[in-house]
Protein backbone atom coordinates (compact mmCIF):
# COMPACT_ATOMS: atom_id res chain seq x y z
CA UNK A 1 0.00 0.00 0.00
CA UNK A 2 2.76 2.42 0.75
CA UNK A 3 4.32 1.82 -2.42
CA UNK A 4 1.38 2.75 -4.27
CA UNK A 5 0.97 5.91 -2.34
CA UNK A 6 4.85 7.15 -3.44
CA UNK A 7 3.98 6.15 -6.83
CA UNK A 8 1.01 8.12 -6.70
CA UNK A 9 2.71 10.87 -5.48
CA UNK A 10 5.58 10.48 -7.77
CA UNK A 11 2.97 10.77 -10.37
CA UNK A 12 1.51 14.02 -9.39
CA UNK A 13 4.61 15.39 -8.35
CA UNK A 14 5.84 15.01 -12.69
CA UNK A 15 2.48 16.22 -13.55
CA UNK A 16 3.04 19.32 -11.49
CA UNK A 17 5.88 20.57 -12.72
CA UNK A 18 4.55 20.69 -16.31
CA UNK A 19 2.90 23.66 -16.70
CA UNK A 20 3.49 24.70 -20.10
CA UNK A 21 0.22 23.45 -21.99
CA UNK A 22 0.41 24.69 -25.68
CA UNK A 23 -3.82 24.40 -25.67
CA UNK A 24 -3.34 27.54 -23.22
CA UNK A 25 -5.01 30.69 -24.02
CA UNK A 26 -2.80 33.56 -23.69
CA UNK A 27 -2.93 35.38 -20.38
CA UNK A 28 -5.67 38.17 -20.45
CA UNK A 29 -5.13 41.42 -20.86
CA UNK A 30 -5.23 44.02 -18.14
CA UNK A 31 -8.36 46.71 -18.76
CA UNK A 32 -6.91 50.06 -17.18
CA UNK A 33 -9.69 51.74 -15.91
CA UNK A 34 -11.19 54.90 -17.16
CA UNK A 35 -10.47 57.18 -14.25
CA UNK A 36 -7.09 56.97 -12.59
CA UNK A 37 -7.36 54.81 -9.56
CA UNK A 38 -5.74 55.79 -6.41
CA UNK A 39 -3.07 52.99 -6.63
CA UNK A 40 -1.43 54.71 -9.46
CA UNK A 41 2.16 54.58 -9.60
CA UNK A 42 5.41 54.03 -11.67
CA UNK A 43 8.81 53.27 -12.05
CA UNK A 44 11.13 54.31 -15.37
CA UNK A 45 14.73 53.32 -15.49
CA UNK A 46 16.58 54.72 -18.09
CA UNK A 47 19.58 55.23 -19.79
CA UNK A 48 22.32 53.75 -21.79
CA UNK A 49 23.28 50.13 -21.97
CA UNK A 50 24.39 49.36 -18.67
CA UNK A 51 24.11 52.62 -17.24
CA UNK A 52 20.17 53.06 -16.83
CA UNK A 53 21.36 55.51 -13.42
CA UNK A 54 17.81 58.07 -14.49
CA UNK A 55 15.00 57.14 -12.85
CA UNK A 56 11.60 58.62 -12.04
CA UNK A 57 10.15 57.03 -9.04
CA UNK A 58 6.18 58.27 -8.45
CA UNK A 59 6.20 55.33 -5.32
CA UNK A 60 8.64 57.22 -3.29
CA UNK A 61 8.72 60.48 -4.91
CA UNK A 62 12.13 60.53 -6.19
CA UNK A 63 14.23 61.24 -8.95
CA UNK A 64 17.42 60.15 -9.75
CA UNK A 65 19.80 62.16 -12.56
CA UNK A 66 22.75 60.47 -14.17
CA UNK A 67 25.53 62.87 -13.50
CA UNK A 68 28.06 60.49 -15.74
CA UNK A 69 31.48 61.16 -14.55
CA UNK A 70 30.00 62.08 -11.04
CA UNK A 71 27.97 59.36 -10.43
CA UNK A 72 24.29 60.59 -9.43
CA UNK A 73 21.92 63.24 -7.90
CA UNK A 74 18.79 62.26 -6.47
CA UNK A 75 16.37 64.75 -5.87
CA UNK A 76 12.71 64.68 -4.32
CA UNK A 77 9.65 65.36 -6.40
CA UNK A 78 6.26 65.10 -6.36
CA UNK A 79 3.93 65.14 -9.89
CA UNK A 80 0.68 66.83 -9.05
CA UNK A 81 -2.44 64.96 -9.85
CA UNK A 82 -3.11 66.80 -12.83
CA UNK A 83 0.81 65.47 -14.08
CA UNK A 84 -0.02 61.66 -13.03
CA UNK A 85 -3.59 61.86 -14.84
CA UNK A 86 -1.94 62.96 -17.91
CA UNK A 87 0.47 60.33 -17.58
CA UNK A 88 -1.85 57.50 -16.60
CA UNK A 89 -4.15 58.91 -20.13
CA UNK A 90 -0.89 58.04 -22.20
CA UNK A 91 -0.07 55.10 -20.42
CA UNK A 92 -4.09 54.15 -21.49
CA UNK A 93 -3.60 55.06 -25.08
CA UNK A 94 -0.70 53.16 -25.84
CA UNK A 95 -2.75 50.32 -23.78
CA UNK A 96 0.45 50.15 -21.71
CA UNK A 97 -1.50 46.98 -19.89
CA UNK A 98 -2.17 44.76 -22.60
CA UNK A 99 0.63 43.03 -24.96
CA UNK A 100 3.22 44.70 -26.04
CA UNK A 101 5.88 43.51 -28.62
CA UNK A 102 9.40 45.06 -27.38
CA UNK A 103 12.12 42.88 -29.09
CA UNK A 104 12.17 43.64 -32.64
CA UNK A 105 11.56 40.31 -35.17
CA UNK A 106 14.57 40.88 -36.53
CA UNK A 107 18.22 41.87 -35.28
CA UNK A 108 19.84 43.47 -37.77
CA UNK A 109 22.67 44.92 -36.09
CA UNK A 110 24.08 45.80 -32.72
CA UNK A 111 25.17 49.25 -31.60
CA UNK A 112 26.83 50.79 -28.58
CA UNK A 113 25.95 52.68 -26.72
CA UNK A 114 22.27 52.15 -26.41
CA UNK A 115 19.14 53.58 -24.94
CA UNK A 116 17.51 51.07 -22.73
CA UNK A 117 14.34 51.48 -20.44
CA UNK A 118 12.68 49.42 -17.63
CA UNK A 119 9.86 50.21 -16.32
CA UNK A 120 7.25 48.71 -12.98
CA UNK A 121 3.48 49.98 -13.18
CA UNK A 122 0.78 49.57 -10.44
CA UNK A 123 -2.93 50.04 -12.00
CA UNK A 124 -5.42 49.40 -9.71
CA UNK A 125 -3.86 46.44 -7.65
CA UNK A 126 -1.99 45.05 -10.78
CA UNK A 127 2.02 45.83 -11.14
CA UNK A 128 3.65 45.00 -14.62
CA UNK A 129 7.12 44.93 -15.81
CA UNK A 130 8.76 46.27 -18.71
CA UNK A 131 11.40 46.88 -20.32
CA UNK A 132 13.20 47.45 -23.78
CA UNK A 133 16.76 47.62 -25.43
CA UNK A 134 18.13 49.61 -28.43
CA UNK A 135 20.70 47.58 -29.06
CA UNK A 136 19.65 45.99 -32.04
CA UNK A 137 19.36 49.49 -33.96
CA UNK A 138 15.30 49.00 -34.42
CA UNK A 139 12.65 50.17 -31.80
CA UNK A 140 9.41 48.05 -31.99
CA UNK A 141 6.46 50.31 -32.40
CA UNK A 142 5.34 49.72 -28.53
CA UNK A 143 9.25 50.50 -27.60
CA UNK A 144 9.14 53.72 -29.69
CA UNK A 145 5.67 54.31 -27.60
CA UNK A 146 7.73 53.60 -24.63
CA UNK A 147 10.06 56.23 -25.18
CA UNK A 148 7.73 59.10 -26.59
CA UNK A 149 6.28 58.20 -23.25
CA UNK A 150 9.31 58.42 -21.13
CA UNK A 151 10.59 61.69 -22.51
CA UNK A 152 6.96 63.09 -21.53
CA UNK A 153 7.44 62.28 -18.38
CA UNK A 154 11.08 62.95 -18.19
CA UNK A 155 9.89 66.80 -19.65
CA UNK A 156 7.19 67.11 -16.69
CA UNK A 157 10.22 66.35 -14.28
CA UNK A 158 12.75 68.81 -16.19
CA UNK A 159 10.25 71.25 -15.30
CA UNK A 160 10.15 71.06 -11.51
CA UNK A 161 12.34 73.26 -9.36
CA UNK A 162 14.03 70.43 -7.35
CA UNK A 163 15.48 69.18 -10.54
CA UNK A 164 16.52 72.15 -11.85
CA UNK A 165 18.51 72.38 -8.87
CA UNK A 166 20.38 69.18 -9.17
CA UNK A 167 24.38 69.56 -10.88
CA UNK A 168 24.82 69.32 -14.07
CA UNK A 169 26.34 65.80 -16.12
CA UNK A 170 29.73 65.74 -16.94
CA UNK A 171 31.16 63.57 -19.53
CA UNK A 172 29.12 61.55 -22.31
CA UNK A 173 28.81 57.81 -23.60
CA UNK A 174 30.82 55.89 -25.95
Amino acid sequence: MRRVYLLLLAVLLIAGCNTHNEAEPAPEQQEMPQQMPGDFDFLVRYGYGEATKNEINTYQDIVVKDLIMNGTATANVTLTGDEMRSIYDQMKEINILGTMELVPARQSCAVTPYQEDSWQITVDGVTRDLSWSGETCELTEDAGQLLELRNFIADIVAGKEAYQALPEAEGGYD
